[in-house]
């Protein structure tokens, strides 16, 4: 995701540089609708897909944007602010991206299994809820250069846990997960109950809050 990113942020910025401006002969110079506006489209698309919506760089250009009259020096200072986000995702100023994308994934997958919970399909709730929490202590693992790629749940639990990267009650409250995933991978339906369910959906939506939110 972060490769992906990146080219388009080259993309734009080589797109920008070949832009044209006309003289208006009063006014000074400006561009053509649609060249500015299809180019400050694409931009403002990926930086809410980097940024979010609440991101300094995202409101700054929404702004600029909406008062934007295709006027050189206000063009300009949109890509001004596309520059300075361009510089910072570069830099590493941004809030990992994979964990931000990943997460809202996992967050609809723990939406859906608390759906099924709710109509009385625990199983099918269950599994869900078990490899979102999985793919997310993994991803969580691997982001912060831990080995986890080919490991077991509870070798991925106990590597987190060596390295202080969960803590308190949620350390806690970790030791018990491995337990349920085995159980719903395994099919042990008659082993899971609704309360063990509910909660591995509490403590995914609580590990998605803490560690895959930007701080």
């Amino acid at each position: 995701m972060k490769d992906v990113f990146a080219r388009r942020f080259t993309e734009l910025e080589a797109d920008f540089n070949k832009i044209p401006y006309y003289d208006s002969g009063f006014t000074g110079k400006y561009v053509s609708n649609g060249l500015w506006q299809k180019w400050a489209t694409s931009s403002q698309n990926l930086i809410i897909a980097v940024f979010g919506e609440s991101s300094p760089h995202y409101k700054n250009f929404e702004s600029v944007y909406s008062k934007c009259d295709g006027s050189e020096t206000k063009v300009k200072s949109l890509n001004a602010i596309f520059l300075s986000a361009k510089e910072d995702f570069e830099g590493g100023y941004v809030f990992d991206v994979d964990l931000r994308v990943s997460g809202e994934v996992f967050g609809d997958f723990v939406s859906l299994a608390r759906q099924c919970l709710s109509e009385g399909n625990k199983d099918v709730a269950a599994v869900l809820a078990c490899a979102a929490l999985e793919d997310a202590l993994k991803r969580f693992a691997i982001s912060n250069d831990l080995d986890a790629s080919d490991k077991t749940m509870q070798e991925v639990v106990s590597s987190l846990k060596s390295a202080g990267l969960v803590a308190g009650a949620q350390k806690t409250l970790l030791d018990a997960m491995p337990r349920v995933r085995n159980l719903a991978m395994h099919a042990n339906w008659d082993k899971i109950s609704e309360p063990d369910v509910n909660s591995v959906i509490g403590f995914v939506e609580q590990f998605l809050l803490s560690k895959f939110s930007p701080r």
